[in-house]
């Protein structure tokens, strides 16, 4: 009888393999399919709001986005990861008691983040506006949407615990509605908004943002408390929860501050670099517009279906790893990137011929379409380098990932500083080829260290 379990335990895997398979293609292909609506969903509305406050509106606004970003980085603090981490390994040990009390943790955690990122960014605005961006007009926007912190660090949480659990579809659906909601909200806020008043028009469009992030959580939270019965189970015996969440949101909270905060500094010091470079105030706000605004979510629009694998194979290589299935999971990472590498091929070629058209029929802009030839071969690079990144995460080697995501901002802020003035937006395009190619040199240099996979298998 000794020898029988194991024998009956091995006899179960490919079974219980079969079923995470097809859990793993149902999710994957559920989140491609609800990211590509809402992708085409953002790029409708991106082209209604650059018709309605124009490519110096849409620059302002990706200004405030960015110091958003900083802010929400600081919100989250490595908790989506934590959580989605935490709970794949307590999945892995079959440990369903931990699974909740792995969440209370990360919930406290969240909300004494967010609400600090609330308070500073509140409270702040008046100097981020004045002296960080250096456009008064930015001030209410920031003010704004310090209310969206706490609301954005709490969803995370949850949206890492489904993540985790295998049922993405819960907040797919969150998302989808939260994103149509905030488009009707914006929509309605600058119906009363005046015409050609970037300030405010930029105050609508993050008012509207945050009365989605609001909805959001409320139903984020619903699935959550009708979800949380599947895992009760008599308390166990402890296994540092605590100390494991702190392990690892910490570091990689860090890690997010720095790469935070020196990819904000690049992007604010953008505008500044074509002023000194002789651009108007408008005419730098245009073009740092066009780029970042109208050609990256075109670049980044058929990346939907990777972006999907990447966040759905970190619970299941973290499962992979702790139950030491690692001819698995070199298996896995090779013929990821292979397929990732092929499609992105594909992808870029596509964007190279009909670039021109693209950026007519979708903005109206020559411009646009100009820097979609120019970015379009570095499609590749950029799919593929999202591949890594999820098989990074899910061996557990989120610093690493972090560590390279820093040296790549920190270049680029340096670059921005010393190239713009002179070379204007061509070096601008410049800076974007090589940051993107060193992240990706090196993020696959940390893989191939981590474990053996060959791309080229048949």
């Amino acid at each position: 009888m000794a020898g029988a379990a194991p024998a009956k335990f091995q006899a179960a895997l490919p079974g219980r393999a079969m079923i995470k398979r097809k859990r793993l293609i149902v999710n994957t292909a559920m989140l491609t399919g609800s990211s590509i609506v809402m992708s085409l969903i953002s790029m409708s509305f991106q082209v209604w709001l650059a018709g309605r406050i124009g490519s110096a509106g849409i620059g302002l606004y990706q200004l405030v986005v960015s110091v958003s970003f900083l802010c929400t980085t600081f919100a989250i603090s490595g908790i989506r990861f934590a959580a989605t981490r935490l709970v794949s390994e307590e999945i892995g040990h079959e440990r369903g008691w931990g699974i909740t009390a792995a969440m209370r943790r990360c919930f406290a955690y969240s909300l004494l983040f967010g609400t600090a990122a609330m308070l500073i960014l509140h409270r702040c605005a008046e100097p981020i506006g004045f002296l960080w961006i250096g456009d008064a007009r930015t001030v209410q926007s920031l003010r704004i949407m310090a209310y969206a912190m706490p609301m954005v660090s709490l969803s995370s949480v949850m949206s890492g615990y489904f993540t985790a659990c295998g049922r993405v579809w819960k907040p797919t659906l969150v998302h989808i509605f939260e994103q149509l909601l905030t488009i009707g909200l914006v929509a309605f806020f600058l119906m009363h908004s005046p015409s050609g008043d970037i300030e405010k028009n930029c105050s609508a469009v993050m008012l509207g943002t945050v009365c989605g992030d609001a909805v959001s959580l409320l139903m984020m939270l619903i699935f959550y408390l009708t979800d949380r019965s599947a895992h009760k189970a008599p308390a166990g015996q402890s296994i540092r929860l605590t100390s494991r969440m702190l392990k690892i949101a910490l570091p990689l909270a860090v890690s997010a501050y720095a790469r935070s905060a020196l990819s904000t500094l690049e992007h604010l010091l953008v505008p500044r670099g074509l002023k000194a470079a002789g651009f108007s105030a408008d005419r730098a706000l245009s073009g740092y517009g066009v780029i970042q605004g109208m050609v990256m979510p075109i670049l980044s629009f058929p990346a939907c279906f990777l972006m999907a694998i990447a966040e759905l194979i970190i619970p299941e290589l973290t499962e992979a790893q702790v139950q030491g299935r690692h001819d698995e999971i070199s298996k896995t990472v090779g013929s990821l990137l292979k397929k990732g590498f092929g499609y992105s091929l594909a992808v870029a070629l596509l964007i190279f011929i009909f670039a021109d058209r693209l950026g007519i029929a979708v903005y109206s802009s020559p411009d646009a379409g100009h820097f979609l030839r120019l970015l379009a071969p570095l499609i590749p690079v950029m799919y593929t380098d999202m591949v890594c990144d999820g098989c990074l995460k899910g061996l557990g080697q989120q610093l690493w990932s972090m560590g390279i995501n820093i040296l790549d901002a920190l270049l680029g802020v340096l670059l921005v500083w010393k190239l713009l003035p002179a070379y204007a937006l061509s070096g601008y395009i410049a800076i974007i080829y090589f940051n993107e190619c060193l992240n990706f040199g090196l993020s696959i240099f940390r893989l191939s260290r981590v474990v053996k996979f060959k791309v080229l298998r048949r």
